[in-house]
């Protein structure tokens, strides 16, 4: 087992993996920016390091930076938690040449998935079902439109080497192929260094479902259950549950199957999410894998009981997996609301300021996953999650009703924040009864008004 872990990230994430590392007895180091030289992460290492300036380019994505803060620090493993370098192929291979574990998947698979042209050949070649679509990246504009009329519109531009939605448009007319094109390529060349986009068959109002996959070095790859997260706006999450609602057993049986079989296909180990679009009719298709702990990984906590955190650290120490399927049992239903820091009737304007007062929710199944304190100050160089609400019920109802006093429960001045917004959404009719789809916050904004309460 490790001795000591440098954590190279920030916020809540950066807090959960320290506290990861006291239960498992390891020392813990946060490689921690200038700006966040006053986070709970910082407060509560056995050491913190500096890394740099204020932008993460100069600091959270600073490799020369956060390898040197490994070394000095006397670190054998490095956690990337989730966003920054944990996809990043280049910060695996110097981990390998200087003898510092990189805890996460293995490189090869880390650089065929982040490829998103590669992962869809490699899941195609795996047996797993892929939205029709090019097998390889769309260079010009009269072979994109010879395609896109084969496949039929509207299609769907993605970027090769994408993610969070940029460099992602949805084509509806050949007339608007052309400019859609060009905007596409610019922001994914601006956003990845890569400007080569693929085509796909656009679905309608789907479902966005992944699968949560466990797996050690030597070949045992395990799902813990399916999480639905198609509550977002702009390809970003804003609520997760697990077990997906109104999927069928059949449904769901198979998209765990697919994902291990994905999974062995890539010679995957460590902790990553298969991600799926599942349509109207219960057909389902691949989208991508995320080869790092996700930020929702809490919920699929809930329901197995199995620290996933935790255990990223031991498969990549080496330690085999101590469990079998069957031995995954999946109790009740979990619901993760994402607290940001951004105004939801503003078209999720992000805010800043100063935490006047932070009062978290709490009570039977409630779990809130958070890096504030009073006298936060929130800063405007980072992602706004602010904190993470889930609530645990013997069944989906329960579990409603547990978020929706939490929601009211929870206290957060200073900044505006999304709390009046995931309790509005929780409480809709089509939430309630499981009605959910990537549509869902378009529609329920369509005529822009919160509710009164």
């Amino acid at each position: 087992m490790f001795k000591k872990i440098l954590i190279a990230n920030r916020g809540e994430i950066a807090v959960r993996v320290v506290r990861a590392c006291r239960e498992l007895g390891i020392r813990s180091v946060v490689a921690y920016s200038e700006a966040d030289r006053d986070s709970l992460a910082v407060r509560l290492a056995d050491e913190s390091v500096c890394v740099g300036p204020a932008p993460s380019s100069k600091s959270y994505l600073n490799i020369p930076s956060i390898v040197s803060a490994a070394l000095i620090t006397g670190c054998d493993a490095i956690h990337p938690g989730y966003g920054f370098l944990s996809e990043n192929t280049y910060l695996c291979e110097i981990c390998e040449r200087i003898g510092i574990t990189f805890i996460g998947p293995p490189r090869h698979a880390i650089e065929q998935m982040s490829d998103k042209a590669m992962a869809r050949q490699a899941m195609k070649e795996a047996g797993v079902p892929i939205i029709p679509g090019t097998e390889e990246p769309v260079s010009n504009l009269e072979r994109a439109a010879r395609i896109a009329r084969d496949i039929g519109y509207p299609v769907l531009l993605k970027a090769v080497a994408g993610g969070g939605g940029r460099g992602m448009r949805v084509v509806h007319t050949p007339e608007e192929l052309a400019s859609t094109f060009e905007v596409a390529s610019s922001e994914a060349d601006a956003a990845f260094k890569d400007g080569r986009l693929y085509i796909e068959k656009y679905l309608d109002r789907p479902r966005h479902v992944e699968v949560q996959i466990i797996a050690d070095k030597y070949g045992k790859v395990l799902h813990l259950g399916e999480r639905d997260c198609s509550v977002q706006r702009r390809h970003q999450k804003l609520i997760e549950e697990s077990p997906a609602p109104n999927l069928s057993n059949r449904t769901r049986e198979a998209i765990h199957k697919a994902a291990i079989k994905g999974a062995k296909h890539i010679r995957f180990h460590n902790v990553g999410t298969f991600e799926f679009l599942v349509d109207q009719q219960e057909k389902f298709y691949f989208i991508e894998v995320n080869t790092r702990i996700q930020v929702e990984h809490p919920v699929t906590e809930m329901v197995t009981g199995i620290d996933l955190v935790k255990w990223q650290i031991r498969l990549a120490a080496g330690e085999p997996l101590g469990f079998d399927q069957k031995d995954v049992e999946f109790r009740g239903h979990c619901i993760e609301s994402r607290i940001v820091a951004e105004d939801p009737y503003k078209d999720f304007a992000p805010q800043a300021g100063v935490i006047d007062l932070y009062i978290p929710p709490g009570g039977p199944g409630i779990r809130v996953d958070s890096h504030l304190y009073c006298g936060y100050r929130v800063p405007t160089y980072y992602d706004s999650l602010l904190a993470k609400v889930l609530a645990w019920g013997d069944d989906r109802d329960e579990a409603i009703a547990r978020m929706l006093r939490a929601l009211d429960e929870f206290v957060i001045t200073g900044v505006q924040t999304s709390i009046e917004f995931h309790r509005e959404a929780i409480d809709r009719t089509d939430f309630r009864k499981g009605n959910v789809h990537t549509k869902f916050v378009e529609e329920m904004f369509s005529n822009k008004v919160p509710s009164e309460r």
